[in-house]
């Protein structure tokens, strides 16, 4: 493993150890027993690498709730069904990734301080809606309703996951909700 790599496996430690306001470039240095002039040298600055380990944090995410998402779901369930079980997949990353999701939520509010750091969220959040999509076999539009989704239920999880609305609850509630746009202006019965 290079300097370049050995860095960015630190961040994303430090990043899950520390969050992101309280990692340092010695933190991050010691972490990945590479020297504090390495950071400059291969990403320009602490924030930047730390911005290179979040998207390639993200990354792994995608790749794990693909993963999860690759294993069979029953040929012959019902669209609810099949929705239920990919949301409850997703709902089971949260737990796997627990300091990666808090960390994103800390740099969320950071990113209206460090406009690098906004742009490399605003990335991270179109290939979200790209990769939540293309997971859920859908088109780019419903890919950002299960982003907003996804945000949505995340939130109440880390903060409570007991509380949090479960897979069946989200189908339920979402079929609710067509069947209200469907009544047209009236509304349903």
């Amino acid at each position: 493993m290079g300097n370049r790599e050995a860095l960015i496996d630190g961040a994303k430690k430090c990043l899950n150890e520390k969050g992101y306001t309280r990692t340092t470039a010695r933190d991050v240095a010691t972490a990945s027993g590479v020297s504090l002039a390495a950071i400059g040298y291969h990403f320009g600055s602490k924030d930047a690498l730390l911005q290179a380990a979040l998207f390639e944090a993200m990354q792994e995410w995608g790749e794990d709730l693909g993963r999860a998402f690759a294993t069979d779901i029953d040929p012959d369930a019902t669209p609810a069904e099949r929705f239920e079980a990919r949301w409850r997949r997703v709902i089971d990353s949260f737990g796997r990734h627990r300091p990666f999701w808090l960390m994103q939520f800390e740099m969320v509010a950071q990113a209206e301080h460090v406009p690098e750091l906004r742009k490399t969220l605003a990335a991270g959040v179109e290939a979200g809606r790209r990769g939540l999509a293309e997971l859920f076999d859908s088109d780019a539009e419903l890919g950002a309703l299960y982003q907003v989704l996804l945000s949505g239920v995340l939130m109440q999880w880390l903060i409570d996951p007991a509380t949090a609305p479960t897979a069946k609850e989200l189908g339920g509630s979402l079929g609710k909700l067509s069947g209200y746009l469907a009544a047209g202006p009236a509304g349903p019965a």
